[in-house]
C-alpha cells in the first residue's frame, strides 16, 4: 500500500513538473503570437512592417521647426548640457517608457529618440513601438550627425579590420526547435509582454551589445545572424559562420524564429547596428540571450559596402546644425 501511495505521489509530482514545463512553453508563444497579431499594441507585426523605424536628423530638424516633433535624448545629463538639440527634454534611457506614459505623444507627427551613434536609441525605439507608441522614432546616426562637436562616435569606431575575414561560404541556420522558456507566471499576451519589456528596460542596451571583436576572438559562444539579404550575404560576404536571415521575414514565428537557439548567445548584425539594435531588443523581449554587433558592417568592412544599396557610415552625414547648451 505504502508503495503505490508513494507511486501515485511520484506521478502527480512529475505531472506537476511536466505541466509547469509546458505552460513556460506556451508562454512564450502566446506572446510571440500576440506580438504578430492586430492585438497587439502596435497593430502590427514590428519586425516585419516598420522596424528599424529611423528619422534622419533632417528630419527631425524640419519637424522641430514647427513644433511636430518631441525630442527625448537619452544621452548623459553632462553631455545633454555641453549641447543638445533645441526642445530636447533629457530622459534617462530606463526612464523612456515611462516618460511617454505621462505626455500625450500621439498629439506628435513623431517622436525622436536621439543618443550618441543612434543604436541605443534603436533599441529604446523597439521597446516603445511594441509598447504601442507608433510614431516613435530613433534618429539615424545619433548625435553625430547633428553637428561635428558631437560627431566622436562614427568616425572612430568604422573600420576595414575585418574585410580579409569575411567569407562567401553559406552556413545553414540552426534546425527548428522550441522557443525560449518564459516564467513570467501570467497568461494573457498582454500581462507577458508588459513583464518581460520590463525585464529587458532594466537591464538596458548594455547587456545586449557585443563588439567585433569579441565575436570574431570567440566565434564558438555565439549563434551569428546575418541580418540582410542573401544576395547581400554573398556581396560582400559575411562573418564565417554566420546564417542568413531575410529581413521583415525571417524573424516571425511561421518562418525562421524557431531556428534561433535557446541555449546560446544569439549575435545580430546589420550594416551599422542600428536595425540590430532594434531586432536585438525584441528577441530579448521573447527571452532569446540576443546582441546587437555594435556599429555592425561599417565597423568592420567599411571600404567594402561604401558603394550603391549598402547603407554605411559616411562623414557626409554630419550636419551643421546650431545646437543649445
Amino acid at each position: 500500500m505504502k508503495n503505490l501511495k508513494f507511486l501515485v505521489l511520484s506521478v502527480l509530482f512529475v505531472s506537476l513538473i511536466l505541466s509547469s514545463c509546458q505552460k513556460d512553453v506556451i508562454e512564450s508563444q502566446v506572446l510571440v503570437e500576440y506580438l504578430e497579431s492586430a492585438d497587439s499594441p502596435l497593430g502590427v507585426d514590428y519586425p516585419s512592417t516598420t522596424m528599424p523605424a529611423i528619422v534622419t536628423a533632417e528630419g527631425v530638424y524640419t519637424l522641430n521647426l514647427t513644433d511636430q516633433v518631441y525630442i527625448i535624448d537619452i544621452r548623459s545629463a553632462d553631455d545633454f548640457a555641453t549641447g543638445h538639440i533645441e526642445n530636447a527634454v533629457n530622459v534617462g534611457a530606463a526612464g523612456v517608457l515611462a516618460h511617454l506614459g505621462g505626455i500625450d505623444a500621439a498629439s506628435y507627427e513623431k517622436v525622436a529618440i536621439v543618443c550618441y551613434s543612434g543604436q541605443t536609441a534603436a533599441f529604446v525605439t523597439c521597446l516603445a513601438r511594441i509598447s504601442g507608441y507608433g510614431n516613435v522614432f530613433s534618429m539615424k546616426w545619433g548625435m553625430c550627425s547633428w553637428h561635428v562637436d558631437f560627431a566622436g562616435s562614427w568616425p572612430g569606431n568604422v573600420s576595414n579590420a575585418y574585410a580579409t575575414q569575411f567569407t562567401t561560404d553559406a552556413t545553414a541556420k540552426g534546425v527548428e526547435g522550441e522557443l525560449p522558456v518564459l516564467s513570467t507566471g501570467f497568461e494573457t499576451g498582454q500581462d507577458i509582454l508588459d513583464f518581460q519589456i520590463d525585464v529587458v528596460n532594466t537591464a538596458g542596451f548594455g547587456a545586449a551589445k557585443v563588439t567585433a571583436a569579441e565575436v570574431f576572438g570567440a566565434p564558438a559562444n555565439y549563434y551569428v545572424v546575418n541580418y540582410w539579404s542573401e544576395a547581400h550575404y554573398t556581396d560582400p560576404g559575411h562573418i564565417p559562420g554566420a546564417m542568413q536571415y531575410t529581413p521583415k521575414v525571417a524573424m516571425q514565428f511561421a518562418e525562421d524564429l524557431t531556428t534561433l537557439p535557446t541555449d546560446k548567445t544569439i549575435v545580430v548584425y546589420c550594416y551599422t547596428g542600428q536595425t540590430s539594435a532594434n531586432m536585438a531588443a525584441y528577441l530579448r523581449v521573447l527571452g532569446y540571450d540576443a546582441k546587437s554587433l555594435l556599429f555592425g558592417a561599417s565597423g568592420m568592412i567599411l571600404d567594402l559596402i561604401s558603394r550603391d544599396g549598402y547603407p554605411h557610415w559616411a562623414d557626409s552625414y554630419i550636419m551643421g546644425y546650431d545646437y543649445k547648451q
